[in-house]
């Protein structure tokens, strides 16, 4: 089946909801990346467009910075903020088990909830659900609807879609891409997205801390001949004060996974000072899953691209191996 053939009575369904809507909140995952992000701000943007509607964006963690150049003037609000009983609607686009799974435990008995996903591994249910791994990003989803109610797509919506489709494809690389989202990346450009500007925010726009951090980091990469696995811890004292964010880490899994022989990668690394984050990423042909590897640690994912939280330290030994505590 065609995607653009999936989900018609839910797209059906969720343009009744936001007719009929007062207060819609519509949240991304915590930590969100470029995919979470252009989501919940297309949308935000096509609901004050075409819809009455109030609409609220949120999530338990800033909106990244790098990305205030082709999306200027968001900011999320938190959820731990807001009276989350005064909507009738709340939303939660991408990853939907980090925050959105708590949002929904605080609203109004008949608030209505959605879920509009592509990742496999999610738990969390809603009224209305709409989750397909086949998809290369929640904003492909969110484009499938958008052009299904044929309401206007206009710049700004069609510059945060395509944000999102090219972080979550790896510019195109990654083996989720497909003919189909190839198509929808060039609809959005017609659309007036610039495909420049936003690889340069989304993976160009690097500052002197984050290549220095990157340099550590390559540094200290030990290969497992016999698995394919690359793996590289970054310890508190190899960031120099600088805040890591997540994107930054993904970027070197990511890049790991470009070397010959490399099957998959993992980037552990401390994120604050009791917090270890986890990113990992595997080649395409490398017949690994690192979703498996992420769940086990009590995180999840693609089998592409994963990743896991969990509390302790990195502490760097004297023969200059690393281990948790």
């Amino acid at each position: 089946m065609s995607q653009r053939q999936k989900f018609l009575k839910e797209f059906n369904t969720l343009d009744y909801i936001l007719q009929s809507a007062n207060n819609i909140f519509v949240i991304g995952h915590s930590n969100p990346d470029a995919d979470a992000i252009g989501s919940i701000v297309a949308l935000m943007h096509f609901i004050q467009k075409h819809y009455k509607a109030n609409v609220t964006i949120g999530c338990y963690d800033p909106f990244l910075e790098s990305l205030a150049s082709i999306m200027p003037g968001i900011i999320f609000e938190n959820p731990e903020d807001l009276d989350l009983t005064n909507f009738d609607v709340v939303i939660g686009c991408d990853s939907v088990d980090r925050g959105f799974n708590r949002v929904i435990e605080c609203v109004s008995e008949d608030c209505v909830t959605i879920i509009i996903d592509h990742h496999h591994d999610t738990v969390t249910r809603s009224d209305l659900y709409m989750n397909d791994d086949t998809y290369s990003s929640t904003c492909e989803i969110l484009y499938n609807f958008f052009t299904f109610t044929q309401k206007k797509i206009d710049k700004k919506i069609a510059t945060a879609l395509l944000a999102g489709i090219i972080f979550d494809t790896g510019a195109f690389q990654h083996a989720n891409t497909s003919a189909e989202t190839l198509a929808v990346a060039a609809d959005l450009i017609k659309h007036g997205a610039s495909i420049t500007k936003i690889n340069t925010a989304l993976f160009s726009d690097r500052n002197i801390e984050t290549l220095n951090l990157w340099g550590r980091a390559l540094e200290r990469v030990h290969f497992y001949k016999e698995s394919g696995l690359a793996v590289v811890a970054i310890a508190n004292e190899d960031k120099d004060g600088y805040l890591i964010n997540s994107g930054e880490m993904s970027n070197i899994a990511s890049m790991l996974t470009t070397v010959p022989n490399v099957r998959a990668a993992i980037v552990v690394y401390q994120f604050d000072e009791n917090t270890i984050k986890g990113s990992l990423r595997a080649e395409k042909h490398g017949n690994i899953d690192v979703s498996a590897i992420a769940h086990t640690l009590g995180g999840g994912g693609h089998k592409l691209a994963s990743g896991f939280t969990i509390p302790g330290q990195i502490i760097t030994t004297k023969e200059g191996k690393w281990q948790i505590l």
